[in-house]
């Protein structure tokens, strides 16, 4: 019994190791350009694939992604989105240094010296502004197998626990939401939810405490599931839903495509 009692608790160890293993955390990047620089930023995120593809390469991040603001709260205060993903907190706050950069920019880009590495980089960077930056881990997601490509459309919700109520909209996002999204992909109406709790900025004055990323693989699916209701929610079911929307304040909600992908 002892020895099945050891086995139990090495087996349950190694599942939380694999699971720890398995939690993403992920840089959001808002970013800002000018309008007299809109297409010198389109070479720099193109530039920009290239050299976190090579980061990837190097197993320094697990993927990154640009995204094109379609609607949201203020335009003008950004318009583009980037995500780096990593596998490990330290990695996440550490992130990628400009000489790690510069030097991914020189293997990217072989045909260059040194000096011409050195002034595109540093050109690139003078185009735009980062007026907004969240360190976030994910929490739970559901199970699917969506692919990430060019196209794909997410809605990125910016959401803020009401005081006292941190727990219990964390439950109601894990144990409500997330079935209500579960059941949408297998009918076809979603593509992949994920919820994420902020680590940086914390504090009484953040702007968010946590985020929902919402993605469809098209503008088709998208409005199909805008215009999907559940009639078939049980009373309870409606009442919790109800109780987990009463535990948040829904701050901002972007929509955005994806330009550029790194997996």
């Amino acid at each position: 019994m002892k020895k099945i009692i050891i086995f139990l608790f090495f087996v349950l160890l190694m599942a939380s190791g694999i699971r720890a293993q398995q939690t993403q955390y992920m840089v959001f990047d808002f970013i800002k350009v000018e309008n007299d620089q809109i297409f010198d930023y389109i070479e720099y995120k193109d530039l920009m694939e290239k050299v976190y593809r090579q980061a990837l390469n190097d197993d320094k991040i697990k993927g990154w992604d640009f995204w094109a603001l379609q609607s949201g709260a203020d335009q003008s205060t950004f318009q583009y989105i980037t995500i780096t993903y990593y596998n490990d907190p330290v990695k996440m706050m550490n992130g990628l240094d400009e000489s790690t950069l510069i030097d991914y920019t020189k293997i990217a880009y072989p045909h260059l010296n040194d000096a011409q590495v050195a002034k595109l980089f540093q050109n690139a960077l003078a185009i735009k502004d980062t007026p907004m930056r969240l360190y976030m881990q994910e929490i739970v997601s559901t199970d699917d197998n969506f692919q990430m490509k060019p196209g794909v459309l997410a809605s990125f919700d910016l959401m803020k626990a009401y005081e006292g109520k941190f727990q219990q909209y964390e439950e109601a996002e894990t144990e409500v939401f997330r079935p209500i999204h579960q059941s949408r992909i297998e009918q076809g109406l979603m593509g992949h939810w994920s919820f994420l709790r902020t680590a940086l900025p914390l504090g009484s004055e953040a702007k968010s405490t946590h985020l929902t990323l919402n993605m469809y693989k098209d503008y088709m699916q998208f409005f199909n599931a805008q215009a999907y209701e559940d009639l078939n929610q049980t009373a309870a079911q409606q009442k919790a839903v109800n109780e987990g929307l009463n535990s948040r304040d829904q701050k901002w909600v972007y929509l955005a495509t994806l330009e550029n992908v790194v997996r």
